[in-house]
């Protein structure tokens, strides 16, 4: 239950919403057979679920050609973001921003104070090797995500690879989130994990969240080949924290190969889209490499559409980012239009 700010997209609740560009979400929604396994799920509604999330982690091994000793199934990736701050209990983080907020705080949780690494609007927020230089053996935890958000931006496979084998010398656990690789331009993505040695301190972030739509769901996994790593992260959950219903759904969504592929190609079409009629409204707008964009320098915009019942994110309270910024999801061809209607009414009112 949140009593405090609510810091993410999605708060379709306390508004009046009829068009969603705040969470980075499939716009096809849920695959019917996800559905349906959730409805079939209530059948055994009396049953604890699988503490071990056996079938899962075994048909997410297969998926990702790893052991299932090498996986760990969480409620949401949020949770497992925090179970790897509490099972680490870190002196010292380093995190890039503007960067995905729960990082941090999951840091704060355990009483870690991160020092951050600015990434350069002049340099489109991109990653650059200079972070080799910021890895040190004082830096405890680095944590880093591909393609980063709200800014859209992949980490280049070369770099990555060279941030791990930096890692390896200075003894820094990394956590790599590539929650949105799914869903990310085919020759933008790049996964780190078949480029893990056995006991590397990497932790890998995955979920079904944006690509499967199961926001409302909640369930997320990672992958790493430090098993001590993850004992120490099952720890620090209660008992039967992925339930039934998510369980069944992120078998079901594992045999719908082709929805996140539909997505891609949609997306490819409707960022140029997008690009291109922003653009042309001078709005100055950070090309992704997923299913979002960064605009920048359009003060009040959010104000303006919620008015019209459209729902984007304000990045005003993301790190390294102000008033003015403001992340869109990309949407279905006409919700997109209907967006793009709506801005030129709000540029022109």
């Amino acid at each position: 239950m949140i009593l405090g700010n609510y810091a993410h997209g999605g708060d379709v609740y306390k508004n009046r919403v009829t068009l969603d560009f705040s969470a980075n979400v499939n716009p096809f929604g849920t695959p019917g057979p996800v559905k349906a396994a959730i409805r079939a799920a209530a059948e055994d509604a009396a049953r604890y679920p699988d503490p071990y999330c056996l079938q899962l982690r075994e048909k997410l091994a297969a998926l990702h050609g790893v052991s299932p000793e090498t996986i760990l199934c969480g409620n949401g990736a949020a949770e497992l973001i925090f179970s790897f701050a509490q099972a680490l209990r870190p002196n010292s983080a380093l995190l890039p921003v503007p960067s995905f907020a729960e990082y941090e705080t999951a840091l704060r949780s355990v009483g870690v104070e991160p020092a951050f690494y600015a990434l350069l609007r002049e340099n489109g927020f991109a990653l650059t090797e200079d972070i080799l230089d910021a890895i040190t053996p004082d830096t405890d935890v680095l944590m880093l995500c591909s393609p980063n958000n709200p800014t859209g931006r992949s980490i280049a496979p070369e770099l990555l690879l060279r941030i791990v084998d930096r890692c390896r010398e200075t003894g820094t656990w990394l956590l790599s989130d590539e929650c949105f690789q799914d869903l990310c331009d085919e020759d933008r993505s790049f996964s780190l994990i078949g480029s893990l040695k056995d006991g590397d301190r990497v932790l890998i972030l995955r979920a079904f969240t944006k690509t499967y739509g199961m926001a409302g769901v909640r369930l997320g996994y990672a992958v790493s080949q430090n098993r001590e790593l993850l004992m120490k992260m099952s720890e620090t959950v209660q008992p039967w924290n992925v339930s039934n219903a998510a369980q069944k759904a992120g078998l079901a969504a594992l045999d719908c190969p082709d929805w996140a592929k539909d997505a891609r190609t949609l997306f490819r079409a409707e960022k140029a889209f997008l690009m291109k009629e922003l653009s042309a409204r001078g709005i100055s707008v950070l090309y992704g490499d997923a299913n979002y964009l960064l605009l920048s320098d359009v003060p009040g915009l959010y104000e303006k559409l919620l008015e019209r019942g459209i729902l984007v994110r304000d990045c005003g309270n993301y790190r390294g980012l102000g008033p003015g910024d403001v992340r869109i999801a990309v949407r279905t061809h006409a919700e997109n239009a209907a967006l793009i209607a709506a801005i030129t009414e709000v540029l022109h009112g």
